[in-house]
C-alpha cells in the first residue's frame, strides 16, 4: 500500500539518506540536476527517482530555463513535518512525565 497523504510522502522522502544529501545540497543554493548528480555515485535513473520522490513529497521544485533545469528545496512540507514532531513530543514528554510520577508513588508505596 503506498500512501498518498503528505505527510507520509514527506517522511518517506526524508526516510533515505541520499535524499536527505540532496535536500542539504539544495538548502545552500538551488542546483541544476546535473550539479546535483555529479555528487553522487549512482546512476542516472536512480538520481531520477529520487528527484521524483523528492517532488512528489513537494520537498522540491524544478524550474526549466531554456535547457537547464533547475532544482529549488522548498521548506514549507519540512514546517508541517515540524510541527507533527512537536505535537508529539510534547505529548510523549507528558507521558513520561506521568509514567515518572506513577513509580515515584509506586516506590513511596513500597518503601512503607
Amino acid at each position: 500500500m503506498v500512501a498518498k497523504d503528505t505527510l507520509s510522502l514527506i517522511f518517506a522522502a526524508l526516510a533515505d539518506p541520499t535524499r536527505r544529501n540532496i535536500l542539504t545540497t539544495l538548502s545552500q543554493r538551488a542546483a541544476t540536476v546535473g550539479e546535483v548528480a555529479e555528487q553522487f555515485e549512482i546512476s542516472a535513473p536512480a538520481i531520477s527517482q529520487h528527484l521524483k520522490v523528492l517532488e512528489r513529497a513537494g520537498l522540491i521544485e524544478r524550474t526549466t530555463n531554456a535547457q537547464w533545469r533547475t532544482l529549488t528545496i522548498r521548506t514549507e512540507p519540512l514546517d508541517e513535518a515540524s510541527v507533527w514532531v512537536d505535537q508529539h513530543r510534547r505529548q510523549w514528554n507528558q507521558r513520561f512525565d506521568a509514567l515518572e510520577e506513577h513509580l515515584k508513588t509506586m516506590t513511596k508505596k513500597e518503601e512503607q
